[in-house]
């Protein structure tokens, strides 16, 4: 077996695990059939991550989505009808992926998409702490401040969950962190093989039903089946295969089936551009993915689950986070994903049911943390008010309203910084003979450029000389720095030969000699 797909293999695993309480919890949350969520999911894995434009990336049904398909199902009729937005929205999306949409991709601050980063990663700790001391009012998946399935906030839910804690959950998650720490460290000093490609995470799982199923036996301690795995269904695929085809289609001839269409396809176009460039952030290689293919493969999948009868699709950073944290190198991992989706609910629904959620929210757990580790906010004050602010607010209007929600709070507050510091930009490329190129910054550069320096870095043919001349009074935003330095690192593999032009009198240290 490559190494690639041993990897992949591994880290299907652990998305796996942590993207079935998801597509369910999102169903719950929807108003929707909870094999609709399993739909989406299998979808998300077999058809998107085959398609993506990023070889990381995980889809499926998304938390952000979650009441506008609850409000849809109710403006539309009922889901059956629904689905047959779904089914348009993707037909949409593949229109903009053909009108090149995905440059839209292009123009978010990289300030404000580490903030999402970060912020996902705080969310996913605070929502799920309640769920590893034993509170389960809330879905697993629930990503909002408010949270509509038992009232509460992000913050008096975590409050309540101490006061309310299970012990036994407790015990669970306690053992489950020990096995994943004691076994990344124990797998990664072993010379064989196979000790590296058992998940941490499995084990955990495997632990966690052992010691919940047998082990408190003796200790005249049990797990409420209310703090397990909710599989609602034990018939195998039969739930799923009722989903087929289901939809109502005298929905076309409603004006309100339309306008939800519209609403999903651009909101879900939105959050996977947003998740593709989260995950090319996070990506070990900092591939740039081709956001254009990336609509094409969500409009792809939300026209195929609209017609067997799932929800709204799109690419998702908490599944692609665990995707990139358990060490996927390419895009078999998240079809494996949607694979093992597929399997776990045709073959093994009952044993399912057996995992704890505690289990399942340490996982998560840690996703998180690796995510909004304290040394990356260190680094972004680092880099001065002009990225910190914009950071800073993302994540504090994503703590207290949702994703894209705090995402446009951002976004405004780094346009304003734009506008304070900078002015028009401008930059020329021109080219000479054999194969020379000089591409020359006339004034200062900020992320309004962004998109203009990519065209410009990717016009490049294989074999160019090209000469990058900074001027001297000229100042660049980081985002720009950014895509200079990953357009050299990656520039040998596309046999381009980079010469920066530097000068003692350069304002900016890229350019200083």
């Amino acid at each position: 077996m490559q190494p690639n797909i041993r990897s992949d293999l591994r880290a299907s695993i652990v998305v796996f695990l942590v993207a079935l309480p998801l597509c369910l919890g999102i169903a719950l949350a929807s108003k929707a059939p909870l094999a609709a969520g399993l739909v989406a999911g299998i979808i998300g894995g077999l058809v998107a991550s085959s398609l993506s434009g990023s070889r990381l990336s995980v889809s499926g049904p998304a938390a952000g989505l979650a009441v506008i398909v609850a409000n849809g199902i109710d403006q539309v009729g009922s889901f059956e009808a629904f689905t047959v937005a779904v089914f348009l929205s993707g037909l949409i999306q593949i229109g903009l992926s053909l009108l090149k949409a995905g440059v839209i991709g292009n123009f978010f601050p990289s300030s404000v998409i580490t903030g999402m980063l970060s912020a996902i990663g705080l969310l996913l700790i605070l929502k799920q702490v309640p769920h590893a001391v034993g509170l389960d009012s809330a879905f697993m998946g629930s990503m909002e401040f408010f949270q509509a399935e038992d009232g509460e906030n992000t913050f008096s839910e975590l409050l309540r969950a101490f006061q309310v804690f299970d012990l036994e959950c407790v015990i669970i998650a306690l053992v489950s962190f020990a096995v994943i720490k004691v076994w990344d460290r124990f797998s990664a000093n072993m010379s064989f093989a196979w000790f590296r490609s058992v998940p941490s995470a499995l084990l955990a799982v495997v632990a966690g039903v052992v010691l919940s199923r047998y082990g408190f036996h003796y200790f005249g301690m049990d797990l409420d089946v209310k703090h397990r795995l909710d599989l609602p269904f034990s018939d195998g695929l039969t739930e799923i295969y009722s989903r087929f085809f289901s939809s109502d289609w005298s929905a076309l001839g409603k004006s309100s089936t339309y306008l939800m269409a519209v609403t999903l396809a651009f909101v879900g176009s939105l959050e996977s551009l947003l998740s593709i460039d989260a995950a090319d952030r996070i990506d070990p290689k900092r591939q740039n993915s081709s956001k254009n293919r990336e609509l094409l493969a969500q409009g792809t999948s939300n026209a195929l689950s609209g017609l067997l009868g799932g929800l709204p699709i799109t690419a998702v950073i908490v599944r692609t986070s665990a995707n990139v944290n358990a060490g996927a190198e390419g895009r078999w991992s998240g079809i494996f994903h949607g694979a093992w989706l597929l399997l776990a609910v045709a073959l093994m629904p009952k044993v399912l049911t057996l995992i704890p959620l505690s289990v399942l929210a340490v996982i998560l757990i840690l996703v998180g943390y690796k995510l909004t580790k304290p040394d990356l906010y260190r680094r972004m004050y680092s880099k001065g008010m002009d990225q910190f602010v914009p950071f800073l607010v993302t994540i504090l209007a994503i703590l207290m309203t949702d994703l894209l929600k705090g995402v446009a709070v951002g976004m405004l507050v780094g346009f304003v910084f734009v506008i304070k510091r900078s002015h028009r930009k401008a930059m020329i490329m021109v080219q000479g003979e054999d194969s020379y190129f000089l591409l020359r910054f006339l004034k200062d550069i900020s992320f309004l450029q962004k998109h203009q320096l990519v065209l410009h870095l990717r016009s490049l043919p294989s074999g160019a000389t090209v000469e990058i001349d900074g001027g001297v009074e000229n100042h660049f935003d980081p985002d720009i720095i950014e895509v200079l330095e990953e357009f050299i690192e990656g520039a040998p593999k596309s046999n381009i030969q980079v010469n920066i032009k530097k000068t003692k009198a350069a304002v900016s240290p890229f350019f200083r000699g």
